[in-house]
């Protein structure tokens, strides 16, 4: 087994966890449906979340064509902290549903957002600090470019509880995160 075969299981399974998170939000909110009163930009976030878990996996990829020898701890260390403000933010984006009990999701949503916004700007700094630190140079300028936007937008969000913000910042990120994986990553590097 090579060293990122070895060193990829434990971000898969943090990746998958953070999936499984998700996923469950979503059954719960359809086992308890005649309860749930929904809040479309909270189910937006959630599929977003979903998405951006592919894509981190997706993009770890990259990682495979780094020697062995180049491997330390730290390193091994910062690519592993991306994935945890990931794994959180997928444990906030939905409730965990007691199908007995009536569910606001606009009320977790608010009650919430400062933590799920603030843990997306953890990440996209720990994803551009991973690059920094892995390859000696910044990310490429479109990628730090989005990166730095939706850190932004992030910040944005988890400062305010504007509604028409929330409502605005949900599918202008839909785009975003479209706009970045089809500019950056269509292709396993």
């Amino acid at each position: 087994m090579d060293a990122f075969s070895y060193l990829s299981v434990l971000i898969s399974i943090i990746v998958g966890l953070a999936v499984t998170q998700v996923l469950q939000g979503f059954r719960g909110l359809m086992l308890a449906r005649s309860r749930v009163r929904g809040y479309w930009p909270a189910l937006t976030w959630a599929v977003l979340v979903l998405v951006i878990c592919v894509q981190v996996w997706w993009a770890m990829f990259s990682l495979s064509q780094r020697p062995a020898a180049r491997w330390t701890f730290l390193d091994f260390g910062l690519v592993l902290l991306q994935t945890v403000p990931l794994y959180l933010m997928a444990g906030l984006v939905l409730p965990d549903v007691d199908a007995e009990r009536g569910l606001d999701l606009r009320e977790h949503y608010y009650a919430h957002h400062r933590w799920f916004f603030s843990l997306l700007v953890l990440l996209l700094v720990v994803s551009i600090l991973k690059v920094r630190v892995l390859t000696d140079v910044w990310p490429e300028p479109a990628d730090m470019g989005f990166q730095l936007g939706f850190a932004a937008g992030a910040a944005i969000g988890a400062w305010t509880r504007r509604e028409w913000f929330h409502k605005l910042q949900a599918p202008l990120a839909v785009i975003g995160v479209i706009a970045y994986i089809v500019t950056l990553f269509t292709h396993l590097q």
